[in-house]
């Protein structure tokens, strides 16, 4: 059975740093793209970043380039969302997802959330100002 588990959200002042992780169980990740979502109340879900675990390629929203960092770890077989500078708009439920998707279509659909099949349940991340 395939789990994604996030994990580090929280509390934090605008300005601050968070890392959010997401542990994979249950499947090789060597194959898959991983994609970080978040969801406002009231809002749709979308794309932060996403990377292929193939090859390294990544993409990012442009909400959030030069303030997050996507990076993985297969000997942990883990997913990490850095967050810098972080701003009180930033804040939302942050989902990790995957699906086999290949480093030519990560551009195109890495920060699509109808292009995932494995979700996580959800880290509450809240940027107060």
């Amino acid at each position: 059975e395939v789990q994604l588990v996030e994990s580090g959200g929280g509390l934090v002042q605008a300005g601050g740093s968070l890392r959010l992780s997401c542990l994979l169980d249950g499947f090789n990740p060597e194959r898959y793209g991983f994609g970080w979502f978040r969801q406002a109340p009231g809002k749709e879900r979308e794309g932060v970043s996403a990377i292929s675990m193939r090859d390294g390629t990544t993409v990012y929203a442009d909400s959030v380039k030069g303030r997050f960092t996507i990076s993985t770890d297969i000997a942990k077989s883990a997913v990490y969302l850095q967050m810098n500078s972080l701003k009180p708009e930033d804040t939302a439920v942050y989902y990790c997802a995957a699906d086999l998707l290949v480093p030519s279509v990560m551009a195109e659909l890495g920060l699509t959330p109808t292009a995932y099949d494995e979700w996580g349940q959800g880290t509450q991340v809240t940027v107060s100002s």
